[in-house]
């Protein structure tokens, strides 16, 4: 999975332009084309024309809501772990806008999620962007992130990632623990274009870590390494028939390389990879001895060792991607196309032995979908 490049930082234009009517017109007609028991489709689509054409924009049923979410995660081409689209609860809370309302049920959807450990893949509809009327937005990548302080060496204390957004909290008014550390759970950011953002620190009992062990290595432990159980995505757009909804954050569970391959040991995140060759005794002088890989590995074992350990739900990439490949197979026995990244469904680990590696892949963008979201200075981010 390639780091994504940093979005352009303008404002947020207010929505003008009507619901494109061949966008929704194919969604509605999908929507009745996998849901025969709808009846015939043009009683609906005559409903959509008139109200476009009165308002500029026309409401989902639920019905469509719930199936253009699921939908939107089945043509996902970044998403690995799709087979379960199926069971995406889908939360409307279409009629919220308020920026603190967004917040507190952003709070009820991780507790939603992490389900005790079992964690369960949720997505929450807040308001669409309208003709003149925007919808709200989430500033953070995901629900949970990690503060990333700056030093005055220019090192930074946390998560590399974060530290832009770190600044920004403290300037809206954040105060970190008085004992920072590097896994400090940042504040909630929600903003609409007309009216002042809302800053929400996220209540302990709504986040739930793991911490992080190894089960041959008991110094790891020491370390005080940890991860939050849920990547549940909040700046990314969903889009569904020509409607926008700017902020409809989302979660499955983790797949350990997320964690294990990417946050802990990418140099622009906690890049954990040195230090851990080094307490492992590997020499560290050359790339020649592998001692990165090594290292990997190792992490990896760890992350997943870990997340077991305590309950909470994890896959390994070589499950993973027999499943992706399950659900390949399913889409292509119903008819349906399976838009597929390759850069992002291989494993940033192990890439060669894994299932998914030695093929290739529809990369057409489908609608429903996830978009990049237009929401000030953040990119979407899996991990």
């Amino acid at each position: 999975m390639a780091p994504v490049p940093a979005c352009p930082t303008e404002a947020i234009p207010l929505r003008t332009t009507t619901v494109d009517l061949a966008e929704a017109d194919d969604f509605i007609r999908l929507h009745h084309s996998e849901h025969p028991e709808l009846g015939p489709v043009e009683h609906r689509l005559a409903e959509v024309h008139a109200e476009v054409a009165a308002t500029g924009t026309y409401r989902h049923t639920e019905a469509e809501l719930t199936f253009g979410a699921r939908v939107a995660w089945r043509n996902s081409a970044r998403c690995i772990g799709r087979l379960y689209w199926r069971s995406l609860k889908v939360r409307d809370l279409r009629d919220l806008r308020d920026p603190k309302e967004v917040a507190d049920e952003c709070v009820e959807h991780l507790k939603l999620a992490t389900n005790g450990g079992k964690v369960r893949p949720v997505i929450t509809v807040f308001a669409p962007d309208e003709p003149g009327q925007p919808g709200p937005r989430i500033r953070n990548e995901q629900l949970v992130r990690y503060a990333g302080y700056r030093g005055p060496d220019g090192g930074v204390l946390g998560d590399r990632r974060n530290a832009d957004l770190t600044d920004h909290v403290i300037g809206m008014g954040w105060r970190p623990p008085t004992q920072r550390g590097p896994f400090d759970v940042l504040p909630l950011v929600v903003e609409r274009e007309d009216t002042d953002p809302y800053l929400l620190e996220l209540p302990r009992d709504a986040v739930m870590e793991v911490p992080i062990s190894h089960p041959e290595y008991p110094w790891l432990a020491d370390l005080g390494l940890r991860w939050h159980a849920v990547p549940a995505i909040s700046n990314m757009r969903l889009r569904i028939g020509g409607v926008d909804y700017p902020a409809a954050p989302f979660n499955g569970w983790y797949m350990g390389t997320e964690i294990g391959a990417r946050n802990f040991a990418d140099t622009d995140r906690y890049d954990l990879l040195p230090y851990l060759g080094k307490r492992m005794g590997l020499d560290t002088s050359k790339v020649q001895t592998l001692w990165r890989d090594r290292v990997l590995v190792e992490l990896n074992r760890a992350v997943l060792h870990s997340f077991a350990e305590a309950g909470v739900t994890i896959t390994d990439h070589h499950t993973e991607s027999d499943r992706f490949l399950t659900h390949l197979k399913k889409e292509e026995a119903a008819g349906r196309s399976c838009p597929a990244d390759w850069t992002w469904i291989v494993p940033p680990m192990s890439s060669g032995i894994t299932s998914v590696f030695h093929r290739y892949y529809d990369k057409r963008e489908l609608v429903p979908n996830f978009f990049p979201g237009d929401t000030k200075g953040v990119c979407p981010i899996i991990h």
